[in-house]
């Protein structure tokens, strides 16, 4: 089913995020993994897409088997980096034959190893580029982009940010999904400040458990995102006291806390990064009041 209509029948809701492993004799593990998670009927999962499209049939093969062998309604990652007409057909009419018939549309980072990377060069260079295309040559799909209540890392100023999202509402996003981040008043800000543009789409807020300092200070390192320096300090106290047990403890502690203020504020839902691994989000979902 296309989730702009599940978003509409059913919210406040659970959505998770997934990530393909490259080797496929990781993939039983996985998979096992998706099951264990569907106990909090999410109302989809999506399954990223690696830089310039390194994972693009790991992607499409997991997100037919999650919808066919485990009921779970995905949304494949679909990105500009190396996109040409002839690839973006390729992979949309095998969603077609999937019966998948959603896409988070993003740009991309740029290809590992290639230096001085010029996205210009592109035949399709930003997002929006891919969102124009599906809504002109695939209007079944639903489509969907990403959104950052802390600004792009490229973005010259918050509100450059704001209009290239806006922008992607206007070519066709009909959902939102956002970058992690932990200080919910930006959210609530940014939804705002997005309404007051003209795009009223459902913004999904985008959560991130943090189960060590280590793997926290690696993911925040590639996104931007920051961490309140008062959550920041808790984080490397209980560190020390208590390695990353204590860590564990309190960052679940904090997602949860922020996922439920999420939802009591309006959010349509909150969308929690797996990073392939149930036990973090089971815990948040299952103390969640929906």
């Amino acid at each position: 089913m296309r989730v702009c209509d599940l978003i509409e029948r059913k919210s406040p809701f659970i959505s998770l995020e997934f990530f393909p492993p490259k080797e496929k004799e990781a993939w039983p593990g996985f998979f096992d993994v998706v099951e264990e998670v569907k106990v909090l009927d999410p109302l989809f999962a999506s399954v990223t897409y690696g830089a310039g499209g390194g994972t693009q049939d790991n992607t499409l093969e997991i997100a037919v088997r999650m919808k066919r062998d485990h009921g779970i309604e995905p949304i494949t990652h679909l990105t500009s980096v190396g996109a040409t007409a002839e690839k973006l057909d390729g992979f949309l009419n095998s969603l077609r034959e999937g019966n998948i018939k959603n896409v988070l549309a993003l740009r991309g980072d740029p290809p590992r190893g290639v230096e001085n990377f010029d996205f210009n060069s592109q035949e399709f260079k930003h997002a929006t580029d891919v969102i124009e295309y599906i809504g002109k040559h695939y209007p079944e799909l639903c489509v969907g982009g990403a959104a950052y209540p802390e600004p792009h890392f490229e973005s010259p100023s918050i509100k450059s940010d704001l209009e290239m999202v806006h922008l992607k509402v206007q070519k066709g996003a009909q959902f939102l999904v956002t970058q992690l981040f932990f200080d919910n008043r930006l959210y609530f800000d940014y939804v705002e400040r997005l309404k007051e543009m003209g795009s009223d789409v459902p913004v999904i807020p985008g959560i991130l458990p943090i189960m060590s300092l280590k793997s926290a200070k690696f993911i925040l390192g590639l996104c931007g995102a920051a961490i309140p320096g008062k959550f920041l300090s808790a984080l490397e106290k209980a560190h020390e006291e208590g390695g990353d047990d204590a860590v564990y403890e309190l960052g679940i502690d904090f997602a949860t806390k922020q996922s439920q203020q999420l939802i009591d504020g309006g959010a349509p839902g909150v969308h929690l990064y797996t990073l392939n691994r149930a036990k973090a989000v089971l815990e948040i979902g299952q103390n969640l009041k929906i």
